[in-house]
């Protein structure tokens, strides 16, 4: 909107070096923004602050835009801008739907979940799975083609105790069915008997290889181990409104068959050598405290092959046969020095060139009231199916106190979309990269920067549209068309005023702003890969409104004050379910 002039504006004053200088806009007390890139700028062009505004201002082109431009204190520069425009701009906003904003298409690769076969998930895969969602939902919607990768761990030795356990007890035992309700007690029963029965360590150990020889029916087993998991992983991700597939996952297993052409590769290029037994890369800028070269084991001194290869055949798949333009990996903080040592691996072997970017989303903990990694009272990590069914619950016993008129089904309803959104909204609303305290009275809290707050705008407003057509057949003119510069599909159903937008009170001009910068901020945030952006917008947004509504009558406004204002809440809605919706959170219809 504003930021491309100002830019424009720099380059001309000092030249096209500057053009993608930030132009460092904040809010003002004094207009409706300001501008303040001459603060930085100064000591780089040689200038006083002040008279770096200056001639930034010179250079401004405005027509049209703003009413008034000055520049106050040391060089901030203040901008208020034009109602008319304002009004133009929301106008076109409601009546003429387009497609996402406006960005150069990528093809997106996004590593993220990734659960391990026969165990269950637990709260440290929560973050993984539903910040990598939020990215894929973010970048399709800017209008990038996105592949989802599940990269489950689905081979490897655990397997052999795995299937000879499923071999022993029979695929119509009890126990087999755990592996879809309970899958961590299933791989403990193989684990002890592992660590208690030498004779079933040792058949354990020779299934490993009939494994990796393909067996006939030690591939049968293990295809079964693999399709019991996904009707687990699946009822996680259908709980969590995810939107991954068993299309999308790309297991470990995928990849076994190259690894061995891939380590030869490497050793005949030079670029692997061995190292006390085991092939190792050394890519280049990684040493150990002793100051050595850092060694990236992409065979172990037995023969067998670990993560660090698996990862570079990854890459080199996504790279020449996905067609990647960038990949993203949704994975904890503690694997950056792992992730990084395989990039500088996979570029020194020319299969991530330059022209591709390759990005670790890095995730923090998730933390317990006593600051260190949430687990159980009996000390192993929170089951996460276990913690939604929680986060459900409460959300029901809310409801049920404060919504008794609602029939059964649609308090079930509301409950699951408060309950999951809740925990999704409080993972997203902070810095991936952060740790965080899982804190149930928190998530759900009616106040404050939460996701039951921000959906609660959306159902009041949802509620204050009804009124309106029930009272005056308000929506005849049909459902709320697409949003200028807004992604998805249309909020369909809500009935919405004909009228125009007019904005003429300070708390309407505020709403109307805000309104205006959501196209940028999402940009932002698949520039930048942070949801909790998103988050800060649409808790900001869902306090303009409260505000908005406190000082501006609505249903009790006068004939067309009133269809303008209902106008500009209908569009209010239309934001906030879509920006709702690309962090995978559902919109309730009452609360």
């Amino acid at each position: 909107m504003v930021v491309p002039r100002v830019q424009a504006a720099i380059a001309q004053a000092f030249g096209e070096e500057f053009r993608d200088t930030d132009p460092v806009v904040r809010p003002s007390q004094f207009a409706d923004i300001q501008v303040n890139a001459a603060m930085a700028l100064a000591k780089k062009v040689g200038l006083a602050p002040r008279d770096a505004a200056a001639r930034i201002v010179e250079s401004l082109e405005l027509d049209g835009l703003c009413t008034g431009v000055e520049i106050s204190g040391p060089g901030f520069i203040n901008l208020t801008f034009d109602g008319t425009w304002i009004e133009e701009l929301l106008n076109a906003q409601a009546s003429q739907p387009q497609g996402g904003p406006e960005t150069q298409a990528q093809r997106v690769v996004v590593d993220y979940s990734s659960p391990n076969v026969a165990k269950e998930m637990h709260v440290g895969h929560l973050r993984t799975t539903v910040v990598g969602d939020s990215l894929v939902r973010v970048l399709e919607a800017l209008g990038h083609t996105v592949i989802r990768q599940n990269h489950i761990g689905d081979w490897g030795t655990p397997f052999g105790m795995l299937i000879e356990h499923w071999l022993e007890i029979g695929e119509d035992s009890p126990e087999a069915a755990l592996l879809v309700e309970d899958p961590s007690a299933f791989y403990q029963a193989a684990r002890a008997k592992f660590d208690g029965d030498p004779d079933f360590a040792t058949r354990a150990r020779l299934r490993v290889v009939s494994l990796q020889s393909a067996h006939e029916e030690t591939l049968e087993v293990w295809q079964r181990l693999v399709d019991h998991s996904k009707v687990y992983f699946n009822a996680i991700y259908a709980t969590l409104g995810v939107s991954l597939e068993d299309d999308h996952i790309a297991g470990e297993s995928s990849y076994d068959p190259h690894l061995a052409q891939l380590c030869q590769e490497l050793e005949e290029r030079g670029l692997a050598r061995v190292s006390e037994g085991a092939l190792c890369t050394f890519p280049a800028g990684f040493t150990g405290r002793d100051g050595e070269p850092l060694p990236l084991i992409i065979r172990k001194s037995d023969g067998g092959y670990g993560y660090a290869t698996t990862d570079l055949a990854t890459i080199r798949y996504r790279v020449q046969d996905l067609q990647a333009d960038r990949i993203l990996y949704v994975v904890g903080a503690p694997q950056n020095v792992h992730l990084r040592m395989v990039m500088e691996s996979a570029r020194e072997a020319g299969w991530l060139p330059d022209t591709v970017e390759a990005t670790h989303v890095q995730i923090g903990n998730v933390l317990g009231e006593d600051g260190k990694i949430l687990k159980s009272r009996s000390g192993t990590p929170v089951k996460l199916m276990a913690l939604l069914d929680e986060a459900v619950d409460r959300a029901r016993a809310v409801v049920d106190s404060s919504r008794p008129d609602l029939p059964e089904d649609v308090r079930a309803v509301t409950a699951r979309q408060v309950g999951i959104g809740a925990v999704k909204y409080a993972d997203l609303s902070v810095g991936h990269d952060t740790e965080y305290v899982f804190d149930f009275d928190r998530m759900l809290a009616l106040s404050g920067n939460t996701g039951p707050y921000v959906q609660y705008a959306a159902a009041r407003i949802r509620s204050i549209l009804r009124k309106a057509g029930e009272a005056e057949s308000v929506g005849e003119a049909g459902s709320l068309v697409g949003v200028a510069g807004s992604p998805g599909e249309p909020v369909a159903g809500e009935p919405t005023a004909a009228a125009s937008i007019a904005v003429v009170e300070p708390a309407e001009r505020a709403l109307a702003l805000h309104l205006l910068e959501y196209g940028a901020n999402l940009r932002r945030v698949g520039e930048l890969l942070e949801p909790h952006r998103l988050c800060a917008y649409l808790f900001e947004l869902a306090q303009l409104f409260t505000s908005f509504y406190d000082q501006c009558p609505v249903l009790k406004a006068d004939d067309s004050v009133r269809q303008s204002r209902l106008a500009l809440c209908a569009l209010v809605l239309h934001r906030l379910s879509e920006g709702l919706d690309v962090l995978g959170i559902e919109t309730p219809e009452n609360m």
